[in-house]
């Protein structure tokens, strides 16, 4: 019985991939997010050598663009990028679609996984900003509207969710096996998720930093419940 008993309450491992900077404010909060939820994160950074093996599930989390020719672009002469990064998480990933580990992507978290199944994006989607503002902000400014029927909406619970801003990038064409789960005012991509009912969900914003509203923690909670499934 106590062996039993400790195997329900032992923290499932979340991995979270990220940038190899000393100090990632990102990093940080998801690390609390998931112990929050009942989880343990393990940092992932170009270079370490996490057995994928131990994890039970995964964040693809934010930060540079995704270089544009992993989509059929061309890259843009001030852009800010990481082929290191870009190479690292395509594996992991590659390896979770593989396994069936739940999948949870933040910002270009949610564009790396469109792009590796099969989607494209907007290399630069100011643009296509007619309704809303292109000002990048940590703060809840923007509105997404979540499909009521979609995962994303039960596990949020909430039809509108306030959410920050901080991308450049976005989803121009959908990859086959995932579906919109979320649009904001001028109809650009925030939410994917996959159609076959995995555990794979893609949000165009930070969670991690409105951990203050319960809907965006529930995104943590979900990922945790789903690694313990494992």
């Amino acid at each position: 019985m106590a062996q039993h008993t400790q195997k329900n309450l032992s923290r499932p491992l979340i991995g979270v991939t990220g940038n190899s900077k000393w100090f990632s404010p990102s990093w940080v909060c998801i690390q609390l997010a998931i112990f929050l939820s009942g989880g343990k994160a393990v940092r992932i950074q170009v270079g370490d050598t996490t057995d994928m093996n131990t994890l039970s599930a995964l964040i693809i989390s934010g930060g540079d663009d995704i270089h544009p020719t992993l989509y059929g672009d061309v890259p843009k002469e001030k852009g800010h990028y990481d082929r290191k990064r870009d190479a690292m998480e395509i594996e992991y990933i590659h390896y979770a679609l593989r396994t069936h580990l739940p999948l949870l992507g933040i910002c270009r978290g949610l564009q790396l996984i469109n792009t590796v199944m099969g989607g494209t994006l907007h290399s630069s989607i100011a643009a296509l900003r007619k309704k809303t503002s292109n000002r990048r902000s940590l703060f809840p400014g923007k509105r997404v509207y979540i499909t009521t029927s979609s995962s994303l909406g039960l596990i949020v619970k909430e039809e509108q969710l306030s959410v920050n801003s901080l991308h450049d990038q976005a989803i121009a064409e959908i990859a086959a096996p995932l579906r919109v789960a979320g649009v904001d005012n001028d109809q650009i991509i925030q939410a994917v998720e996959a159609i076959n009912g995995e555990a794979i969900i893609g949000v165009q914003w930070h969670p991690e930093y409105l951990l203050f509203l319960s809907s965006h923690r529930r995104l943590f909670r979900w990922l945790v419940a789903e690694a313990r499934l494992r």
